[in-house]
């Protein structure tokens, strides 16, 4: 009979069509497939359990978290590989690996099961998000989606983000750290929006208060910051008092659709709008344009997706739904920008930063390995597994143009069409000196 490793290459094959791209060391220490490079371990034959019952994607990220699969070598290298054969031969090749009714899939299936025996289904892991409450993107929903996400301590993040904690996509010129870039992406946007002296500022999904601290502390704005996670908002009001500005900064644990103080001279938007959802775009454009005065300015930081040949069969992926960001949505560029200019607003800039998070995400990945044993005790073993994962699997999927990221610039323009913007573009290049 075949070793192990051997029975799931040829079942791997047999599956996706082309040769397995990886070499795979099963847990009878039998090893198949290409030499010389990174080896994808499948350390129980649980493993093969989760995959029988949950084919595709959500099976193998079980059990991943769970331990049961790992990577010797470079992982993104094993990411790069596989999304070669998988995502790039299109939505047909992922739509076979997860359909019971495909005859391969039936055959792989019955292959695992002789390999692995037939069992009861393992549990999830634990940090799979289980019960959701109240219809999709509800407040209570969107509470409860935020606080499984950012609601896993500070200090992991601490450790991940590093001191800047900034958790989106830094702007990175030659040579710097990550701090360096961080602390340009906010006075990027500080520049963008003409932050000055006594201008209210609206910080939607305010984290950890990087940025309201950056336009108060170096602007002299007053700040609103707003978020769903209370340890985020205790952090950010540690923070605050630590640099004496109380007295410019108020953070709550509200909910932006919420907010009734209005107007505002800017507000900044940054990796908060990927939470927002389909069904309640046009409702967060709506809500951010009559909370800004006019001639107020908007700057809307923002993940986006290739556009699907067939919109309407857009699928949350999976594993992020599952693990990272529930309820998460992607959107194309277009649509943002079509559902900011009906809701009223001028679109005056878009800047594409695809690469600069590529450059985000692997430094992470590097702060979360360098202390592996301290990620671990901040949270638990699944969740730096799954940030491990999640974080290196974006920066290929960045690296190969699956996804970007934007900056909107956009104006509440007056009736009489005086924007404020100046006629050069691109002003707020020159770095302020």
């Amino acid at each position: 009979m075949a070793d192990a490793a051997s029975r799931l290459t040829t079942l791997a094959e047999d599956l996706l069509g082309v040769p397995f791209p990886v070499r795979l060391r099963a847990w009878d220490g039998s090893e198949a497939g290409p030499a010389g490079g990174p080896v994808l371990i499948v350390r129980q034959r649980r493993a093969l359990r989760r995959l029988i019952w949950r084919p595709g994607e959500l099976g193998l990220v079980r059990a991943w978290v769970s331990g049961e699969i790992d990577v010797e070598g470079d992982l993104y290298e094993v990411l790069d590989r596989l999304a070669g054969v998988v995502w790039e031969r299109g939505e047909e090749a992922r739509s076979a690996l997860e359909s019971v009714r495909d005859p391969k899939v039936r055959a792989a299936a019955g292959g695992l099961l002789r390999l692995a025996g037939l069992l009861p289904p393992p549990a999830p892991p634990a940090e799979e998000i289980r019960r959701r409450t109240g219809s999709r993107h509800s407040k209570r929903r969107d509470k409860q989606a935020i606080s499984h996400h950012y609601d896993v301590g500070n200090d992991f993040y601490e450790l991940v983000l590093g001191p800047s904690m900034v958790y989106s996509c830094a702007y990175w010129t030659e040579g710097g750290t990550l701090e360096d870039a961080q602390r340009d992406k906010l006075d990027l946007i500080a520049r963008k929006l003409d932050l000055k002296d006594g201008d209210r500022l609206l910080d939607v999904g305010c984290g950890w208060g990087s940025m309201a601290v950056h336009a108060a502390r170096e602007y002299g704005a007053r700040v609103v910051g707003v978020t769903l996670s209370r340890e985020q908002a205790v952090y950010a009001r540690k923070r605050i008092a630590e640099e004496g500005l109380t007295d410019r900064i108020e953070i709550r644990v509200q909910d932006y659709r919420d907010v009734t103080d209005g107007p505002f001279d800017a507000i900044s938007s940054i990796g908060m709008a990927e939470h927002v959802g389909a069904v309640r775009y046009r409702e967060y454009a709506d809500t951010l344009y009559a909370l800004l005065k006019p001639g107020g300015r908007l700057l809307n930081h923002q993940i986006s997706r290739r556009p699907e040949p067939d919109e309407a069969a857009y699928r949350v992926d999976a594993f992020i739904d599952a693990y990272v960001f529930p309820d998460g949505e992607l959107a194309p560029m277009g649509r943002t920008l079509t559902l900011l200019e009906d809701a009223g607003f001028e679109v005056r800039d878009v800047e594409a930063l695809r690469e600069h998070y590529a450059l985000t995400l692997r430094r992470w990945v590097a702060n979360l390995e360098s202390d592996w044993p301290r990620a671990v005790r901040s949270t638990s073993p699944g969740r730096a597994r799954i940030w491990r994962l999640y974080m290196a699997a974006s920066a290929v999927s960045f690296e190969r143009n699956r996804i970007g990221v934007n900056q909107f610039l956009a104006v509440r323009t007056p009736g009489p069409g005086t924007s404020g913007v100046p006629l050069r573009p691109r002003v707020w290049d020159e770095r302020r000196r």
